[in-house]
């Protein structure tokens, strides 16, 4: 074993040992054919004992498998096979090792994370935001004077920590400054926006501006006198429409109540500013149900209203996702409840991975082949980024 591999495993058992390992992440595949994407190790305490957790992310789906700390370790050097890359966080270093062509780089860094990690049981349920002493939850109705989430208002409390766990998620996957700007837009009555920026503010590694628009003065003016209240300084929230908010430079853009083409206006923002994660749940898909013209075999099913409905939503959301692509982002697809009160929605997320602002042209001739299938003149996203 060469002498900077043993060190460095030398370091992650003494951090099992001494319960110091915030994580361990594992990164930079070897082959591009490789599907696994990333690892990510953490150290768990279950009922037969103390396991290294592992997280296997993959495009679409993460598996976890717990292993003993021996196994575990025999693991970690295996993958040292498949990747270039790996990251030891501990309250006092982060030691990275890379498996650089000619030579194996071992690096000392000042650690991300300061504070003694959390040995937690991995089956618990987490929640992201604490109720204990939360002002602004409080103030906007989700718990009692008591500091209990109120009988009613459970849904939304659970629907808040999902939307945090999916965030959580992201950000571990996309590379990001230190000093953060995050855009909310339609931010509503800024459940979202405040558990975003708590969660953010929360994280030494971060450093977050965030700022919610939303169009009704009422609104804006309530949410910014709760962001006061709650000492959250570098959190506001502008009057204003989504097609005429002034994002210029953002690194996070979110969209969870953006109706019809105002999804296509946000997506517009967040490409344009070469955005690094954008978090979208589209609703009301009335521009391209609007524009179908079909004429072939297939023409008969779409005569059924609710038939119609759908698939303008499947081919308006399919066709917004490979714009992204297009644009360097990589994104998925899957169903997210974005209110209590209405049905499962589709979210769309974008990480970018590519640093390009010519659209890919193999991505642009999928498009085409699509709006020619169903007789669609334009998508609207496609007429902003001006590829119409």
């Amino acid at each position: 074993m060469q002498q900077e591999v043993q060190e460095f495993i030398t370091a992650v058992t003494e951090s099992i040992q001494t319960k110091t390992l915030h994580r361990l992440t594992i990164s930079g595949k070897k082959q591009k054919s490789e599907p696994l994407q990333k690892v990510i190790i953490k150290l768990v305490q279950l009922k037969n004992g103390e396991k290294l957790s592992f997280v296997y992310r993959y495009k679409t789906q993460d598996i976890t498998k717990n292993f003993d700390i021996e196994e575990g370790i025999s693991t970690i050097l295996a993958l040292f096979d498949t990747f270039a890359n790996a990251v030891l966080f501990t309250p006092t270093r982060d030691l990275e090792i890379r498996f650089a062509k000619k030579r194996i780089i071992l690096k000392s860094q000042k650690p991300t994370f300061t504070s003694a990690p959390t040995l937690s049981h991995n089956k618990k349920k987490k929640r992201y935001i604490d109720t204990k002493g939360n002002v602004y939850l409080t103030e906007l109705g989700v718990l009692a004077a008591n500091g209990q989430v109120k009988a009613n208002m459970h849904d939304k409390y659970r629907q808040i920590n999902k939307f945090i766990e999916i965030f959580d998620s992201l950000l571990e996957d996309t590379q990001l400054p230190k000093n953060l700007t995050v855009a909310d837009m339609g931010s509503g009555k800024g459940y979202l926006t405040f558990a975003m920026y708590d969660y953010l503010n929360q994280h030494e590694e971060y450093t977050p501006e965030v700022v919610g628009v939303e169009f009704r003065e009422g609104l804006v003016a309530t949410c910014n006198a709760i962001a006061k209240k709650s000492n959250f300084e570098q959190l506001q929230f502008v009057q204003g429409m989504i097609e005429t908010a002034d994002i210029n430079a953002v690194n996070i853009l979110i969209a969870l109540h953006a109706c019809d083409t105002a999804t296509d206006e946000a997506l517009y923002k967040g490409i344009n500013a070469n955005a690094n994660l954008i978090v979208v749940a589209p609703c009301c898909h009335k521009q391209i149900r609007k524009a179908f013209h079909v004429d072939h075999e297939f023409s008969s099913f779409l005569k059924h209203g609710i038939l119609e409905e759908r698939q303008a939503e499947l081919i308006t959301d399919a066709i917004r996702a490979l714009i992204l692509e297009a644009y360097g982002y990589k994104t998925k697809v899957f169903e997210f409840i974005s209110s209590e009160h209405t049905a499962k929605n589709v979210m769309i997320t974008a990480q970018k991975t590519q640093d390009i602002t010519t659209p890919n042209p193999e991505i642009l001739e999928k498009i085409t082949s699509i709006k020619k299938f169903y007789g669609i003149k334009e998508h609207h996203l496609e007429k902003l980024m001006g590829l119409v």
